[in-house]
């Protein structure tokens, strides 16, 4: 069975951009949406009305006026944005669209927009710009209970493959002066865009990188290391911890030789400031080690 959306009007306005005055008044005014019920008479809404109001902006930014769109039917209304195609669009269409195609699992939608946002913006600021802040704004998703995990999965894996594929095309044009870098997220880890990403920066720079990818055994690094030989090892760690977790972490990474260099990018770890061998060199985030290359 489904997550069935609940959302107030304070959770649309912050999902679609819209301020909370407006939709009351379009509500009023327009009744272009009418709110559900709990048995307590609390009011709330679904995704029907996210999915509508995403359509309703779209429109409303390309210059169609909000009395017009009243006497549109909702099917109406999204024949019209597929006309639109999101060509004369900004980036909060760029948002909205996103929000459409992970709701509606709609794989041709996202690629829709994803390749108009690279045409507008390039890869790169593409991941960075829209990308990642889209991923935080449907942070309230989670909160609030009202996105399905298969609807996250969808949106991640589409943006996963887009980034091995950006990989993928990238010439071979490794140097032969800069470092091998080791990649990876320790067991318990699973969220790899942001390392994914990083990888393909590296790979762009020109520097040889291995990618483990998640969930790597901590205790089969002593092998991996004596396999490949990088130059620097590097582990981003997402999942908070608490100060007993960040003492057992540390412990469990010194079976990196102290010869090899590795680099920590974790938030809960920077904030607990541990002592750490000479060799470990931790940073807060994975935007902080990227100034490093």
């Amino acid at each position: 069975m489904g997550v069935v959306a609940k959302y107030s009007i304070k959770d649309l306005e912050i999902l679609s951009g819209i301020r909370a005055a407006t939709l009351r008044m379009w509500e009023k005014r327009y009744q272009i949406i009418t709110p559900l019920r709990t048995h307590t008479n609390i009011r709330y809404y679904g995704n029907e009305h996210l999915k509508l109001l995403l359509n309703i902006n779209v429109l409303n930014r390309n210059g169609i006026k909000i009395s017009h769109i009243a006497r549109m039917t909702p099917s109406e209304i999204t024949e019209k944005v597929k006309d639109l195609s999101f060509v004369k669009t900004g980036d909060d269409d760029l948002f909205d669209g996103l929000m459409l195609s992970m709701i509606d699992l709609n794989e041709g939608m996202f690629h829709q927009v994803f390749y108009k946002a690279v045409a507008r913006l390039g890869f790169e600021d593409t991941i960075n710009k829209i990308i990642f802040p889209f991923f935080s704004r449907i942070g309230i998703m989670w909160q609030i209970d009202s996105i399905n995990p298969a609807q996250e999965h969808f949106i991640s894996n589409m943006v996963r493959q887009k980034l091995i594929a950006a990989i993928d095309n990238l010439a071979l044009k490794e140097k032969a002066n800069l470092q091998t870098l080791l990649l990876f997220l320790p067991e318990e880890e699973l969220h790899e865009l942001g390392l994914l990403f990083f990888n393909y920066l590296l790979k762009s720079k020109g520097y040889r990188t291995i990618y483990l990818g998640q969930a790597v055994p901590l205790n089969d690094l002593p092998k991996i290391v004596e396999i490949s030989d990088p130059d620097i090892l590097i582990c981003n760690v997402s999942n908070p911890m608490s100060v007993g977790d960040v003492g057992s972490f540390i412990t469990k990474l010194k079976v990196v030789p102290s010869t090899k260099k590795l680099f920590i990018t974790s938030q809960a770890i920077f904030e607990e400031r541990p002592d750490l061998p000479s060799h470990i060199h931790l940073f807060e985030s994975l935007k902080k080690l990227i100034s490093e290359f």
